[in-house]
């Protein structure tokens, strides 16, 4: 089973184990973690899901379509080069030891 690596706002990490084919919103939200608020519940229509992927991942990841790059445009904090919408990722053994950063706030 992959291993996410969460990271806070106030730099506390947390690792979590996640299931192979889900989203990795709903290995964040499944697990409690705040920061993850997921309004659309996974549909990429509210950028309320949004992280920051460590820049050593961000080339393993499948490129985002069309609608994930609309809603980035909307998140409430700022965008970088290695934001991307939680509910767009889905997690594999590939992904084993991706490391994400949650946003100080997502509305």
């Amino acid at each position: 089973m992959p291993i996410i690596h969460v990271i806070h706002p106030d730099g506390s990490t947390r690792e979590i184990d996640a299931a192979e084919g889900t989203s990795l919103m709903q290995v964040i939200t499944s697990a409690g973690e705040a920061g993850i608020v997921a309004e659309c519940g996974g549909s990429a229509m509210c950028a309320t899901c949004h992280v920051y992927v460590d820049e050593s991942w961000v080339d393993r990841l499948a490129a985002p379509l069309a609608n994930e790059l609309e809603m980035l445009e909307c998140t409430a904090t700022e965008r970088t080069s290695c934001s991307r919408l939680s509910c767009q990722i889905r997690i594999s053994t590939a992904l084993d030891g991706l490391r994400v950063r949650l946003p100080e706030r997502q509305q």
